[in-house]
């Protein structure tokens, strides 16, 4: 089924961009280095789709993820996704990133054992690097072992990981943050 329509919208990390089909959300595109090269990225990956105003329910995902990437606790689970063409084990492996809440994290390895045990870290990981959904399917709070950060495929690569885990309040690593302690809307420059 064809993308009908994408549009760019502002976040507190950059443009971002997002694609939609009939079915729901098609694709979500983190910042690129300007907005033209997120515009550019997008028509690339849905070259059937048009730059268009969002359908309300798009809006509304939009306003979502915008609202998350500001620091406020929103929960994007409910946001319809066109998964169509995505193999089914994939779409497992999306589902229980779906289930984990703003400023938590999951071992590749918890993933594997939540998906049964059947399945290794590698495949997570590719997994991981082909998410048509980032920030509604959250693969910024997959961590590695030990929770070390990993690994993240976005322009920027792991400091842009680090920057939307510290967005949410989450912990990497043994380091404390500065701010870790305080309720998410009291943390500076969250919550607004």
């Amino acid at each position: 089924m064809p993308t009908q329509g994408f549009a760019l919208f502002e976040s507190a990390i950059g443009a971002c961009g997002i694609a939609w089909g009939e079915r729901g959300v098609a694709g979500v595109q983190l910042p690129e280095r300007h907005a033209n090269a997120t515009r550019d990225r997008l028509s690339r990956r849905f070259p059937d789709a048009s730059e268009a105003v969002p359908p309300p329910n798009i809006q509304q995902a939009i306003d979502g993820i915008v609202a998350l990437l500001r620091g406020e606790a929103r929960d994007l689970s409910n946001i319809a996704l066109d998964m169509e063409g995505i193999p089914p084990f994939r779409q497992a492996i999306y589902a229980v990133l779906r289930r984990i809440p703003a400023g938590a994290t999951l071992s590749y390895g918890e993933i594997a054992a939540r998906l049964g045990g059947g399945s290794d870290a590698r495949e997570i990981g590719e997994a991981m690097g082909k998410n048509p959904f980032p920030i509604i399917v959250p693969c910024h709070r997959v961590v590695a072992a030990g929770g070390k950060p990993g690994g993240f495929s976005a322009s920027g690569g792991v400091a842009t990981k680090l920057r939307l885990l510290n967005i949410e309040g989450a912990r990497v690593g043994d380091a404390p943050t500065l701010f870790g302690n305080l309720p998410l809307a009291a943390r500076p420059g969250q919550g607004r």
